[in-house]
């Protein structure tokens, strides 16, 4: 075997995508330019992917000689490709922050339509945990508070319509220049 195939690189994550029910794609990214080129290579081999893992109760797949780490939930399939040489572990924990980072934004409501209504914040997460092949964070904690995905205006009204309740009219003219 080739010994520069088997040195330890950085370049850990080939893939990573996300798959609806149907295996239609949701989001894409692949880091790995000569690993499928073109778009027509990539969804033949998402399809392929998707109809080996989408009844399969298994984390782990071997396809084509990559090694493909995945996850389930409601509607949705979770995808992390690496080398075949690839640690399945390190696989395995992008894997699960990018859906306990997700969990976390979406309010533990991850579905598709709460996926598609929040794509910005998914690729933000994504680009927080790898970037081009590697893997920066592991911990969804870590990822949250770097993308700080929140929704300052609806907690700004919420705290005006508590004020308007209450009556409380002190602190009304510093939260309307907030919003």
């Amino acid at each position: 075997m080739d010994s520069a195939a088997l040195e330890p690189t950085l370049y850990t994550v080939k893939a990573i995508f996300i798959l609806d029910n149907d295996g239609n794609r949701l989001l894409s990214k692949y880091y790995d330019p000569d690993l499928y080129p073109s778009m027509k290579e990539q969804k033949n081999f998402e399809k392929n992917v998707f109809n080996k893992t989408h009844k399969a109760d298994n984390e782990i797949a071997f396809l084509e000689g990559m090694t493909i780490v995945y996850k389930s939930s409601i509607d949705l399939f979770f995808y992390v490709v690496g080398s075949a040489q690839e640690n399945e572990l390190m696989l395995m924990a992008v894997l699960n922050c990018l859906f306990e980072s997700l969990s976390q934004m979406l309010r533990k409501n991850v579905e598709k339509r709460t996926l598609l209504d929040n794509m910005d914040g998914v690729f933000l997460v994504v680009d927080e945990i790898i970037d081009g092949g590697v893997i920066l964070e592991s911990d969804p904690q870590q990822v949250i508070e770097k993308v700080n995905y929140r929704c300052v205006s609806e907690q700004a009204y919420g705290f005006v319509l508590f004020d308007y309740i209450t009556g409380n009219m002190e602190g009304q003219g510093e939260r309307r220049q907030l919003l």
